[in-house]
Parts: C-alpha cells; sequence; structure tokens
C-alpha cells in the first residue's frame, strides 16, 4: 500500500510546454508551484516546506496587492473617516499600485516594499509622507494577516527614513502687537482674532456654527470641521475634528466681544441680502464670505497673507496663528494639559515635545527668578 505523503513533501515533473512543476499537500490539500527550471521549482518547494514546518502555510488566494488593497479599501474601512478613506485611496493608486500592484500577495516580501520606500525617498518625498504610505499598506497587509490571506506582515521590518521635527513659527510678541492694532475694526478681525486666540485648526475654524458658540458660559464647542475636496467630483461637506474627538474650550473674553461684535454684523448683512443670501448648504456659519457662501482654506490663507502685507508683518502660514496660541498660551503660564486639550492635540507628551524650546526657555526664566530670590535673603 502506497505511503500517504506527509505535509510539505512534494514531487517535481517537467511539464509538455517544458515548464516545471512540484507538487506538495498541505492541509489535507494538493497544491502546485511551477517555475521555469528545476532548481526554480525545487527553491520554492523547499520554501513551501519551511512554512509548512513553522506553521505558517497559507492557501494562496491568488489575488494580486493590488486587488488586495482595492478588495480592502472596498469592504473594510467601516469605522475609518472619510477624509481617511480618501487618503488611502490616493496613497494606494499614485504610490503602492504602481510599482507593486502585480505582485502576487503571497509573493510579497519585505525587501520589494523597502525598495519602493527608498525610490520614494529618492524622487523627493519627504519622510512624513513615506511614513503615510508605510501605514495604509501596513494596515491593509494586518488585515490580509488577520483573515489568512497571509501568515505574518512582510512590512512589518521596513525601516522608515527619520522624520526630523519641523520647527515652528508663531508670531512673536511685537508682531502680534502689529497685527492686533491693524485688525482692529477689519473685516476679518474676528476670523484671525479668534484663529489666534483659540487654536482652532483652519478647518475647525471655517466650520465652527454659532450653536457651537456659547457666549452666556463662555464656551466654544468644537465638534466638526469644514473638510475639503480632496479629488474631482467632491464637494465640500462637515466631517469630524482630527483624531475624532470633539472638544470643549473657554477661550479669553475677547474672544467673544470680537465674536458678539461680528454676529452683529453679520445678521445685518444677511438681512440686507434677502434672498440673495446664500449659505450654499451650510447654514449658521461664523465665518462666511459677505455672501453667506462658506470659506474655503486657500480663501483663509489669501486673507491672512494680504493682512500681514498690509501691516508690514513678514509672512506666516495659517497654521502658525495656531502655533501662536500655544506659545502664547505656554508664556502665560497656562498647565500644559488645559493647552493640550484646547489644542485638540493627542497628548501632552506632543504637547511638551512639539514645544520644548519655549518650556525649555520659561524653566530657565524660573531658575534666573529662583537665583535673585535667593541673592535677596
Amino acid at each position: 500500500m502506497a505511503r500517504k505523503r506527509a505535509n510539505g513533501e512534494g514531487t517535481i515533473r517537467k511539464r509538455a510546454d517544458g515548464s516545471w512543476e512540484a507538487r506538495y499537500c498541505a492541509d489535507g490539500k494538493r497544491h502546485s508551484v511551477y517555475g521555469r527550471t528545476q532548481a526554480e521549482v525545487r527553491k520554492k518547494l523547499t520554501e513551501v516546506s519551511v512554512t509548512i514546518d513553522h506553521g505558517d502555510f497559507r492557501e494562496d488566494s491568488g489575488l494580486t496587492l493590488g486587488q488586495w488593497l482595492t478588495m480592502w479599501h472596498r469592504d473594510y474601512l467601516g469605522n475609518v473617516k472619510l477624509g481617511t478613506a480618501d487618503t488611502y485611496e490616493m496613497q494606494i493608486r499614485v504610490h503602492i499600485i504602481p510599482a507593486l500592484g502585480d505582485v502576487k500577495l503571497s509573493a510579497l516580501r519585505t525587501p520589494m516594499i523597502q525598495r519602493l520606500y527608498n525610490k520614494k525617498r529618492e524622487e523627493g518625498l519627504s519622510p512624513k509622507s513615506i511614513k503615510n504610505i508605510h501605514g495604509c499598506l501596513h494596515k491593509a497587509l494586518d488585515v490580509a494577516v488577520r483573515i489568512g490571506y497571509l501568515s505574518k506582515n512582510p512590512s512589518d521590518n521596513c525601516i522608515l527614513p527619520r522624520i526630523e521635527q519641523a520647527e515652528i513659527h508663531p508670531l512673536d510678541t511685537p508682531e502680534l502687537s502689529k497685527l492686533l492694532a491693524f485688525l482692529k475694526g477689519h473685516e476679518h478681525e474676528a476670523l484671525i482674532v479668534t484663529a489666534i486666540f483659540t487654536g482652532l485648526r483652519s478647518g475647525e475654524l471655517l466650520g465652527l456654527t454659532w450653536d457651537s458658540v456659547d457666549f452666556e458660559n463662555g464656551l466654544i464647542r468644537v465638534t466638526k470641521q469644514l473638510a475639503q475636496p480632496r479629488k474631482k467630483g467632491e464637494v465640500f461637506r462637515f466631517a469630524t475634528p482630527k483624531n475624532s474627538k470633539p472638544r470643549t474650550i473657554a477661550p479669553a473674553p475677547t474672544v467673544f466681544q470680537v465674536l458678539k461684535k461680528h454676529k452683529e454684523e453679520q445678521e445685518a448683512q444677511r438681512k440686507a441680502l434677502g434672498p440673495a443670501w446664500n449659505d450654499g448648504g451650510f447654514p449658521n456659519l461664523v465665518f462666511t464670505h459677505p455672501d453667506g457662501s462658506h470659506l474655503s482654506q486657500p480663501t483663509a490663507w489669501k486673507i491672512l497673507h494680504k493682512i500681514l502685507v498690509a501691516a508690514g508683518i513678514d509672512a506666516h502660514r495659517f497654521h502658525d496663528l495656531r502655533q501662536t496660541y500655544v506659545v502664547s498660551s505656554i508664556m502665560a503660564g497656562g498647565d500644559v494639559k488645559t493647552i493640550q486639550q484646547n489644542a485638540g492635540h493627542y497628548s501632552s507628551a506632543f504637547t511638551l515635545d512639539r514645544y520644548a524650546h519655549v518650556t525649555a526657555t520659561m524653566q530657565k526664566e524660573s531658575a534666573n527668578r529662583m537665583e535673585k530670590f535667593i541673592a535677596g535673603l
């Protein structure tokens, strides 16, 4: 009686077309691998035998990486924000599929992925962008492992380029004083002052609605952002804030004084325009064009640029206003946990790390004050 083959044992034969085939058994089923030479097939059979011996064997899904990524993006992102899913789609379409889309999922190896990352860096992509591509691919391959398409994630051991901490560029005290003086009575005073003294991200600022502004209790609820279209055919929409965490902040009274005046002016404008007031499907926005339509982030950036030029202040990004808020809060003696919560950072450690030079300066100043105190004893 013929002996039943054990898992991993196989036979090699030459096919009629000149190629070679190795047949083997795994999990009670017969499988085959193919190659152009006997040596190639023998190597593949050895590799399969090793995975079987280690308990890592997975039946080939037959999918290419491109097919799996399409399936993953379509079927496994139900709990992911729409904006994040859009970002993943772009990374898959632009960066991953052109390079690795035709590779069989079962044949994907760490060196292949590493070469992709290295090439992207050589093409000038930033370390942060490469990290984002890796994050997308790693998540997709993790799911492939969980459902049995892969025995392990081949991107686990890739080495990513070091991300250097970007410098921050807040307005310094003279610039801030000059800007606030220039803004008095300006049509965009409320927009810029609110940005500086709340630390809201630009999308959160432009998505702020009056029902989220509590004048009586001095609170602002940050529950959404106005998300920009990312590709053709998309439209503006409300989305959850970054990190998906709504928060409530308590800005300085100055912010509410400016917002109250702005609301009165906006109401007068709305009444004057009557039916011509066009909110474009985004009613109750705090910051709008004169006709009631929403602002876009590029428009907000242009507004700031024009104001800085007119005020004689060096160029700053709109995001620098947010950094100005954090630095001003630290210099004013605010505790880091409160500043972190107001800014919507994911942790106090991030706030401390990002603004370490500010806290270090304050520590030095505190030490100098203590030294003067000691000298006076």
